[in-house]
């Protein structure tokens, strides 16, 4: 029975680091197993450095077809788990065909890495960057290990513009809302104000939302998930004409994303303010605006 146990205990340790890993800036990360880690942040265009350890057990050597490095980025989409699309492919050879009798390390770096989208973890669909190590030993089954990181994608010199609407119901209801931007960063602020300039039911109370609509597939095979991901009262009792009524809505407490507009024609990711007014009747009455999300230096 013992001698069953000892077949299945792994050939060697495989131990992926990062040279800098130690002054990086480390950031949550929810694996598959549901377990969350801390791992290594990086922006596009950076180089990944690091170092891969590879140490046979005790009395043990490894024979191998050769050891790669792989740095990829990948979609997966949850109706179809464990496929993955790989948009960023890159390899680097570590070692030709031979024996390993000890710890031998290997270093490696991808520079400049084209990494386009920013990582992310939905409902349907997640985009991950991944370190994969392979010692190919053909027949007797290959050795891999992963090392997760993240990638965040920053933007400045942002073009803004004020958001004035006005929605009503003939003869009964006339409003205009307005919000001091379309377009706002993960620390932001909502700042606006509800102008009331005909009130003929009677509102019972008044909610700002802030709503994640995430797409995923194309045609018929498209499937939609839509979250509030936060709900703020704006005013408990009637209205009369002429009333004002202010918006001040901090948004870091919220766990939001950057918009992701098609990627790789993969998925979507966008954001809504939906105004929401409720008369005496329990009758709701929405009006819904998109906004952009994006991500500054600071909120990184």
């Amino acid at each position: 029975m013992n001698y069953l146990l000892g077949a299945f205990k792994p050939a060697c340790n495989v131990l992926i680091t990062f040279n800098d890993g130690k002054n990086r800036k480390q950031v949550p990360f929810k694996k598959e197993n549901g377990q969350t880690v801390t791992v290594p942040l990086f922006q596009s265009q950076e180089n990944i450095v690091g170092k891969v350890t590879i140490e046979p057990m005790q009395g043990k050597k490894i024979d191998h077809n050769g050891v790669k490095v792989e740095l990829l980025g990948q979609i997966e989409m949850y109706f179809d788990r464990g496929n993955f699309y790989d948009f960023t492919s890159l390899v680097r050879e570590l070692d030709v065909p031979g024996e390993i009798y000890e710890r031998k390390t290997y270093p490696f770096e991808f520079s400049t890495v084209e990494m386009p989208y920013e990582t992310y973890n939905g409902v349907n669909v997640r985009l991950r960057y991944v370190l994969k190590v392979t010692i190919n030993r053909g027949y007797a089954g290959s050795i891999i290990e992963y090392q997760d990181f993240v990638v965040c994608s920053l933007l400045v010199n942002i073009m803004l513009w004020l958001i004035q609407m006005e929605v009503g119901i003939e003869d009964c209801l006339h409003i205009e809302f307005e919000y001091n931007k379309s377009k706002y960063h993960l620390k932001d602020v909502i700042i606006g104000k509800i102008y009331f300039l005909l009130v003929r039911i009677k509102i019972k109370n008044m909610d700002l939302e802030i709503r994640r609509r995430e797409s995923t597939g194309s045609g018929t095979n498209t499937h939609v998930e839509t979250e509030t991901l936060a709900k703020f009262e704006l005013m408990d009792g009637a209205p009369v004409r002429g009333e004002s009524i202010p918006i001040r809505l901090f948004l870091s407490p919220y766990e939001l994303t950057p918009t992701h507009r098609n990627i790789n024609n993969k998925f979507s990711v966008k954001y809504f303010l939906n105004l929401v007014l409720v008369d005496e009747e329990d009758r709701r009455y929405f009006k819904q605006q998109e906004i952009t999300m994006y991500r500054l230096q600071e909120s990184s």
